[in-house]
């Protein structure tokens, strides 16, 4: 795998600090900082190097709960493996500290400042998602100006002092990698944000921003939020094992029920009253009652029979085989009512009965598992 390296005379001189100011320097050392960088650059094509030490991340369990923590990839940062983006009393309740924002969703952000003070803010864990901040050219992308404003704004509604995840909700092709690297560690910094991370990003280009950290002494980012589901396997199965072993980035997944399609309740057509009805999710409904969409129906019904065995509903088993993947630092629900969380929650319940047996026969009948290499985390 290959990464791109910025590596010019400007850089050169410069500091590793966001405000440093460019002075003299000799050929000679403008010459070995030049034979370093290529050195890093070589290095981090054969992804084999910068590898962390190997690290124990136990996963354990709450004690009234029964909720699961993991580690966010290989930072310090425990997560419970589900999090959520709404009902934030019952799931903090039920043993949730993780919950998941972004500056698109201004409105729900703004009611999360009731939920908060009536908790430790120690004791939860905020995310939140940095691109689509307004209309505006300068109120989206990953520049510094945005990135930094963006984030400002978000804290404002939410009224909080800093967030503990900032993500990059998308590449910015726009912008250079080294001054998306910089703005967020600058935020870092300045205590705004403890960690970053990187959501519907590449391989390819998360590697870019940890070669760029690498370079300029610089924060690289501990996560990746990408699609994860029965019927969306490659990336988080295949590539980001392969990241967290060589770099420690971890992978926090979303939509476990793809938008509703794993609940089965679109299996005689599309409700009236159901998310792909709507005209802004007219995809959604082409995609259901497409050939791919009734094969996927078709697949649903036999896994409702090993639902059934299990004594579980279709969406605690797709919750629950994202879950039996350990790779996976924690699940994201986008629940829209208690009952759908309470449900959901329940995955937790289901996860002990994941077995190897259970995984195979659920991979028999999707017929989609993607090749890997390596057994991760073994």
């Amino acid at each position: 795998m290959q990464v791109s390296i910025a590596c010019t005379d400007h850089n050169l001189k410069r500091g590793n600090g966001d405000h440093s100011k460019q002075s003299a320097t000799s050929p000679n050392v403008v010459n070995q900082a030049r034979a370093k960088f290529r050195t890093v650059a070589i290095i981090a094509r054969s992804f084999g190097s910068f590898t962390p030490r190997h690290i124990s991340l136990k996963e354990s369990t709450g004690k009234h709960t029964g909720m699961k923590y993991r580690n966010l990839g290989k930072s310090g940062l425990r997560v419970s493996c589900l999090g959520l983006e709404q009902l934030m009393t019952i799931a903090y309740e039920s043993g949730v500290n993780l919950f998941d924002t972004a500056e698109v969703y201004a409105g729900v952000c703004h009611l999360l400042c009731f939920f908060f003070p009536s908790y430790r803010r120690s004791s939860f864990v905020i995310t939140t998602k940095l691109y689509w901040g307004g209309k505006a050219e300068t109120e989206r992308g990953l520049s510094r100006k945005h990135i930094i404003e963006g984030l400002k704004g978000s804290l404002q509604r939410m009224q909080l002092e800093y967030v503990d995840v900032v993500f990059a909700n998308r590449p910015d092709s726009n912008t250079p990698m080294e001054e998306i690297v910089r703005a967020m560690t600058y935020v870092i910094n300045q205590g705004m944000a403890m960690y970053w991370g990187t959501s519907r990003w590449t391989a390819m280009e998360i590697m870019e921003a940890y070669s760029v950290a690498r370079q300029f002494n610089l924060i690289p980012p501990v996560c990746e939020q990408a699609e994860y589901h029965l019927f969306q396997r490659e990336k988080v199965e295949v590539q980001l094992p392969e990241l967290y072993h060589k770099i420690g980035v971890g992978a926090m997944t979303w939509s476990p029920l793809a938008c509703g399609i794993i609940t089965g309740k679109y299996e005689n057509g599309i409700p009236e009253s159901s998310r792909a009805s709507m005209k802004s999710y007219q995809w959604l409904k082409e995609k259901i009652i497409s050939e791919d969409g009734r094969k996927q129906q078709a697949k649903l019904k036999e896994l409702n029979h090993i639902a059934e065995k299990l004594g579980c509903t279709l969406p605690q088993l797709a919750v629950a085989w994202c879950l039996r993947n350990e790779g996976v630092s924690s699940v994201l629900l986008g629940t829209s009512n208690p009952e759908q969380l309470t449900e959901n929650l329940g995955a937790i319940q289901v996860l002990p009965k994941m077995t190897s047996h259970v995984v195979s026969e659920i991979d028999h009948i999707l017929g989609n598992r993607p090749y890997s290499k390596r057994d991760y985390r073994s």
